[in-house]
């Protein structure tokens, strides 16, 4: 799977040899740290760079914004979306440090001034609003929006929770009580198969 496959407009050159480089500093980082499996891997720019940017596809962030993944793993949404955002500020929080070494690596060997990472739990972070909150399928919405809530500035600019989620959620929608605006990824954004049942969902204030 090569880059054409992002279907991002108005990227300049510098962010698509950014994007570019990824998975050839994943493959390096994972040869001593194991934070992504063979198999996805073998599906790099599918199963993470692209799925990634499908926030990008909906959601348009502002410069200057800050914006936190919360359970960033290895640094997904997080990295791939700071290439897209170059103006905005994003910080990558995970409780596992040896993930979040990976991702000051990765941040580093491509220069992403805009990228910040800390070893931290959600409930640990009482220092900082956000403008957005971003996660990818660490948890169920309740207790996404839960963790989110108390780290999001409350105002009507607010992006509120951004996550990427997959199934049949209509029973975590159900429970969340609150409205939830919900994007299908497959078809919509991307035609690969990978993509079915795939979703964008957004929680604001």
């Amino acid at each position: 799977m090569t880059l054409q496959g992002l279907q991002l407009n108005n990227l300049t050159d510098k962010q698509h040899e950014q994007l570019s480089q990824l998975k050839s500093i994943y493959e390096e980082a994972n040869s001593r740290v194991n934070v992504i499996s063979r198999k996805d891997m073998d599906q790099f720019f599918v199963h993470h760079v692209m799925h990634s940017l499908a926030i990008a596809h909906v959601i348009s962030f502002r410069n200057d914004c800050h914006i936190l993944d919360l359970g960033c793993g290895g640094g997904f949404p997080g990295i791939p979306l700071a290439i897209a955002f170059p103006n905005a500020k994003f910080h990558l929080v995970d409780s596992i440090g040896k993930k979040i070494k990976v991702v000051l690596e990765v941040a580093e060997k491509l220069a992403l001034e805009n990228v910040t990472a800390r070893h931290a739990r959600a409930e640990s972070i009482r220092d900082h609003k956000f403008d957005s909150v971003i996660s990818r399928a660490v948890a169920p919405l309740k207790d996404l929006w839960q963790w989110s809530a108390p780290l999001l500035r409350h105002q009507q600019a607010s992006y509120g929770l951004i996550c990427l989620k997959g199934g049949d959620l209509q029973h975590e929608i159900k429970q969340l009580k609150r409205k939830v605006q919900s994007w299908p990824i497959y078809e919509r954004i991307y035609s690969e198969d990978w993509f079915k049942e795939k979703y964008v969902l957004q929680v604001r204030p």
